[in-house]
């Protein structure tokens, strides 16, 4: 069987092994059940594969299993009953051994897992969430982090994840905020870049590689209100310069898997829009992948959209449109066969998506090296690389919006801190979502980073109030900690913590309470969408009666989404964002405040005043209309904003040449100086305006940035290019095209100034 042998090309084995197979195996290939419902973890750590399992194999088999290791409330897999990582590899094991062994023509499953910020399973690094990750402005950094992230999954059998989340953010309200990189398409494209370039590798069958795929596709961070799913209003001119560049630029990268979004795009759901699964996917981008879909996206089709008038012909509509595989894969199961016997799908599509799947497993390398070895995955899963790398996206993704007085960094040698409020010492809060249950002291709160450098002694802590809810118990005992204190640090903000049971926090007393049941703070995460972006519950009230004593604030906020509180932003002297830091984030938190590290992140997104002001970034159109009667349309903090502890001058900007013909380049050269006492990283970042063209354009746009390292006084000249990329817009007829004209370079620290210089295109 010519499929088996692995010297012939993959194109010859997909096409051998499609010959051989019935109807049945062939959407069996196109479904992805629930892995965590194929087994039944024994005391031992062995597991006993379900009977519902074996059937499902049995009667057309399985192409791939989602989640199969994934640990979270939504699963019921816990730290008591999950699997270590040396258990999970030999789960997946005997699951992919008797799939070979027991289907008839033993093809073998793609475990597909999510990996977010880390792989979902117990024990695996938690990385900071993708929002920490655009703050740093550090892509050689997340491309390690992806490295490690797919050898930790690969390691265990995972060879597809769920990540990176591409969605270009339109409305903050929105509760998946945090698992995007920020509001710019140029951003986001350059870090989905250094995704495939990390999870992928050189070599897809490598036991370190892990199939990339993309999502949401696409416009799903422009949904209606900033609500989950909701409809998309946008037109094809800003969907291709927007939410499909950093879509495009990772295919480009080698990016072999597409997930469709959930939402609809001027009335055409995504999962059954041929225009975007093979117009522009497949056929303009040249796209030799698979699509999965988002899990129930199908279903949708039928009972929320309403374009289908039965489970048949939602099945059909999304596989005619381009859907390979499908998430939980009830739809495909219970439907494609009925609708290939009414003439809706023909075996030829059937061929056509279940060749891409097979194509991927060959190349994966699955038909000839199905299995894993435990003691690696036992040796790569959270190991001290992998947490140093954890420390180091928390450092560089810190923000530091405000620091009056110089307040910060702190003496370290000198008086007594109160460390204050819901985040100061919750671990589960500055995980963000898409977490796996922690074991004990895994995570480090910012009360554990201040205590390492300090000592119990002069380290004050009380809770003094939940992230929701209005009870007051804990008020008495925030202000008897911070009268005693010196200087007060106060860590608020929101959570995205599910409920893994681990109790809930005394007020009166700061202790942790085991209940088996958390009292749920969550007020951000996927699906939990908010009108307001202000604090909830009663943490502005305890700030405001600890502020008045007169001792020294810093707020550090830990969230997934900006906070607007102009009370904060106008009587709080130091501001930090450090939004959610992964298990490392509360030491590189104490080590930015006592200036170990110098704050180097800067926002990848613009920070409102008010929620009215929404939606606001900082490449509105030049149409975007007047002000309002009560605020102007200028953020708080704009996009590329971040202060340090030094001080960063720019001059000499040069572009040479200054006249260029269309398709030519530019090279654009600015010196930048250290010009403080401290030693410190700058991201240098380049805008670009074109000054009138045949299509409205945004007032400037990114099309460039470096992070580059100072010693204190050094001046360091740092080298843009420009050309048809930096300079094209998509014109009236939906292609790029570069239009002869003035184009106005701003190179500077953030979105807001820097250094003008100008550059002709001549046709």
């Amino acid at each position: 069987m010519d499929y088996k042998d692995a010297a012939w090309p993959v194109s010859r084995r997909v096409e051998d092994l499609l010959k051989r197979m019935t109807v049945e195996e062939k959407i069996g290939q196109l479904i992805q059940p629930f892995g965590w419902k194929a087994y039944i973890r024994n005391d031992d750590g062995t597991i006993k594969l379900t009977e519902e399992f074996k059937s499902q194999l049995a009667e057309g088999g399985i192409g791939s299993l989602y989640g199969t290791l994934r640990a979270d409330p939504w699963t019921g897999v816990t730290l008591a009953n999950g699997l270590s990582p040396r258990e999970g590899a030999e789960a997946v094991n005997a699951i992919q051994r008797y799939a070979m062994e027991h289907s008839r023509l033993g093809v073998p499953i793609l475990f597909g897992e999510e990996c977010s910020h880390g792989h979902m399973a117990i024990e695996a690094t938690v990385f900071p969430v993708p929002l920490t990750i655009g703050s740093t402005w550090n892509t050689e950094l997340f491309r390690s982090i992806s490295r490690a992230v797919a050898a930790e999954t690969r390691a265990q059998g995972g060879a597809a994840t769920y990540s990176p989340v591409l969605d270009v953010v339109r409305d903050p309200r929105w509760g998946r905020t945090e698992e995007t990189f920020g509001e710019d398409p140029h951003l986001v494209a350059e870090f989905a870049v250094a995704a495939v370039q990390g999870l992928q590798g050189e070599r897809l069958d490598s036991h370190t590689s892990l199939l990339a795929t993309l999502k949401h596709f696409a416009g799903y961070g422009a949904s209606e209100g900033g609500r989950n799913g909701a409809p998309v209003h946008m037109g094809l001119r800003e969907l291709h310069e927007v939410d499909l560049l950093p879509f495009r630029k990772a295919v480009e990268a080698g990016a072999l898997s597409v997930m469709t979004a959930y939402n609809e795009i001027d009335g055409v759901p995504c999962t059954s829009s041929r225009y975007l699964l093979q117009d522009v996917l497949r056929e303009a981008w040249g796209f030799d992948g698979f699509v999965i879909t988002d899990c129930g996206a199908i279903h949708m089709l039928a009972c929320g959209h309403n374009t289908a008038g039965s489970g048949v012909e939602a099945a059909a509509q999304s596989l005619k449109a381009g859907v390979d595989m499908e998430m939980s894969g009830t739809m495909f199961q219970a439907h494609l066969h009925q609708a290939l016997e009414q003439g809706l799908i023909t075996e030829d599509d059937l061929n056509m998506a279940a060749g891409r799947v097979l194509e991927l497993k060959f190349r994966l390398g699955l038909f000839d090296r199905p299995y894993v070895d435990p003691a690696w995955a036992e040796q790569v899963i959270g190991c001290k690389e992998h947490t140093a790398l954890a420390y180091q996206a928390a450092a560089e993704g810190i923000v530091l919006l405000k620091n009056e007085g110089d307040l910060l960094p702190l003496d370290s040698s000198s008086g007594t801190i109160a460390v204050i409020g819901p985040n100061a010492h919750a671990p589960y809060h500055q995980l963000g979502d898409y977490t796996s249950p922690q074991p004990p002291g895994q995570i480090v709160t910012v009360l554990d980073g201040i205590r390492r450098r300090l000592g119990d002694s002069r380290v004050l802590y009380a809770p003094g109030c939940r992230i929701q809810g209005d009870s007051r118990d804990g008020f008495p005992r925030a202000l008897a900690c911070a009268e005693q204190a010196d200087v007060i640090v106060m860590v608020l903000g929101g959570s995205s913590a599910r409920d893994f049971g681990e109790g809930t926090i005394d007020l009166r007393t700061g202790a942790s309470v085991v209940t088996g049941h958390a009292e749920s703070d969550m007020e951000c995460g996927e699906g939990i969408d908010r009108s307001t972006l202000t604090l909830m519950g009663v943490q502005l009230e305890l700030l405001q009666e600890l502020h008045k004593l007169g001792k020294p604030v810093i707020v550090v906020y830990i969230n997934g989404r900006p906070i607007t509180e102009p009370w904060i932003d106008e009587h709080i002297p130091s501001i930090v964002e450090a939004w959610y830091p992964g298990q490392e984030g509360g030491g590189a938190i104490a080590d930015m405040l006592f200036g170990d590290i110098n704050p180097s992140g800067r926002l990848p997104l613009s920070i409102p005043k008010e929620v009215g002001q929404l939606p606001i970034s900082y490449n509105a159109r030049r149409t975007r209309g007047k002000r309002y009667l009560e605020t102007d349309l200028a953020p708080r903090y704009p996009f590329g904003f971040g202060l340090s502890y030094t001080e960063f001058r720019y001059g000499r900007l040069t572009v040479e040449p200054s006249v260029v013909p269309i398709g030519g380049e530019a090279a654009v050269r600015i010196d930048v100086t250290n010009a403080g006492a401290r030693d410190g990283a700058e991201v240098v970042q380049l805008y670009v305006s074109d000054l009138a063209a045949s299509v409205t354009r945004p007032e400037k746009a990114l099309k460039g940035f470096r992070k580059v390292f100072l010693k204190a006084g050094e001046t360091q000249e740092v080298t843009f290019t420009i050309g048809s990329e930096q300079l094209e817009l998509i014109g009236l007829d939906l292609k790029p095209v570069v239009e002869p004209g003035e184009f106005r370079i701003q190179v500077g620290p953030d979105s807001t100034k820097g250094e003008i210089a100008s550059l002709m295109v001549e046709g």
